[in-house]
């Protein structure tokens, strides 16, 4: 693996995950209550002896920078190091990333300069545990000029998707994007007894999906990018290349899940609060790694909780009542508040530092959820002043509407917006 080079492409606008990312990029967005989603793949990459790794980024980045800067240091003399490649204007470029192949292209120099034999490219929005070392010994077996993991999926859950289509060396021979129809799905269906074979258990599942996890030699990467003006790895850079590389696949069968939209992250969140979790957060020989921040225990005066993750630093007052939610580091919970269903991002900061204060209005409503207030299936942003007997409901079942300065509802969630004040009994008309 200290052969290996990792870019994590962490630079899209995030547009599905907004308002979450209407002040951050989609990497930085917190996870579980005291991860943030680029915790993921660079946990990932540690723990499977890969110690190199590249994060580019462009929008909304300020936040991703600074928690990237403050959690990932290594040992001088290990090698190791997580570096920011930013998007900038060059003497080659002058122009925003076009793409994923194209945001690889414009940081071409810092990859060959790294003499890797290997590059492996990642996305910083998806939750899973993988060792990579395990992919590139499939790679290396097999003798590929790129390596593709892939899942099994069920024909439901095809559409979401690039499929993939192999022989049996696993060499890819056919791919297709989205397929809707069953006469699309047959064309690159794979027999259940051959992904069986492999010691992976098909259940009944005959269609392989492309995760987005991508393994290059390098020269054939350098090769790519130079010689095409491709911008998307998925949507053209694979299907050119099958026809003249030897790309292979890799399987993989464990949780995995692209939290790019409101309602997936939603979801995901409160999937990690049940008894059972599909995806575990605790490992022995896997952990994943954040920032260490040395808060204080949380504290529970009489609470009442089910289902629930709780962060560090927080306090939580006799009567309140917590059922199936995530709540994030710093919260500060009053008197028989009612919270349900729910996802708390948590706060940077307790009231009473420097810049907890910034206006009149906002020093009248505390910092955290005022005695009383109701919180039910909505997701609560960062720093925000909710103040007592408030209601956050979508009462109505709104699949949307409009944005405005406090909160939208997304996916038939209500998302309070990030540092949102709403006063004393505030209620959604």
């Amino acid at each position: 693996m200290l052969n290996v080079l990792a870019l994590v492409l962490g630079g899209g606008r995030g547009t599905r995950l907004y308002p979450l990312t209407k002040y951050r990029s989609k990497p930085a967005v917190p996870l579980a209550g005291k991860y943030r989603l680029i915790d993921i793949p660079l946990s990932n990459c540690i723990n499977s002896g890969l110690n190199r790794m590249y994060v580019l980024t462009q929008f909304n980045s300020v936040s991703l920078h600074r928690h990237i800067r403050r959690t990932y240091v290594f040992d001088s003399f290990s090698g190791g190091f997580v570096e920011i490649l930013a998007a900038q204007q060059t003497n080659e470029s002058s122009n925003w990333y076009q793409g994923t192949a194209d945001a690889v292209r414009q940081n071409i120099r810092s990859i060959d300069e790294s003499n890797a034999d290997y590059v492996l490219i990642l996305s910083g929005d998806q939750l899973y545990r993988m060792n990579y070392a395990e992919m590139l010994a499939t790679h290396q077996r097999s003798g590929a000029d790129v390596t593709i993991a892939t899942m099994p999926v069920t024909r439901g859950a095809a559409h979401a998707f690039g499929i993939l289509r192999a022989d049996d060396t696993g060499r890819v021979t056919g791919f297709l994007e989205k397929p809707k129809t069953r006469e699309e799905a047959d064309m690159v269906r794979t027999e259940p007894a051959w992904i069986d074979s492999r010691g992976v258990l098909s259940r009944g599942r005959d269609l392989l999906a492309s995760m987005g996890i991508y393994l290059f030699n390098r020269t054939t990467l350098m090769d790519v990018l130079t010689k095409t003006d491709y911008h998307d790895f998925g949507k053209e850079v694979f299907p050119a290349s099958m026809r003249t590389r030897k790309v292979f696949m890799h399987l993989f069968d464990g949780y995995w899940e692209d939290i790019g939209t409101i309602k997936s992250f939603y979801q995901c969140n409160l999937d990690l609060a049940q008894p059972n979790p599909p995806f575990a957060l605790a490992s022995a020989t896997a952990p994943i790694y954040s920032r260490p921040r040395f808060l204080p225990p949380s504290q529970f005066h009489g609470a009442t909780l089910k289902n629930t993750l709780i962060a560090d630093g927080c306090v939580i007052e006799p009567g309140a009542t917590i059922e199936n939610s995530v709540i994030g580091l710093r919260t500060r919970i009053g008197r028989d508040v009612q919270i349900r269903d729910s996802v708390l991002l948590g706060y940077d900061y307790y009231e009473g530092e420097p810049h907890s204060v910034s206006s009149t209005a906002e020093a009248s409503v505390p910092l955290g959820i005022g005695d009383g207030a109701i919180i039910q299936r909505a997701i609560v942003d960062k720093n925000c002043r909710i103040g007592r007997g408030v209601r956050i409901s979508n009462d109505r079942n709104l699949e949307s509407s409009p944005e405005a300065n406090e909160c939208m509802i997304v996916d038939g969630i209500l998302v309070v917006q990030r540092a949102a004040t709403l006063a004393d009994g505030w209620r959604r008309e």
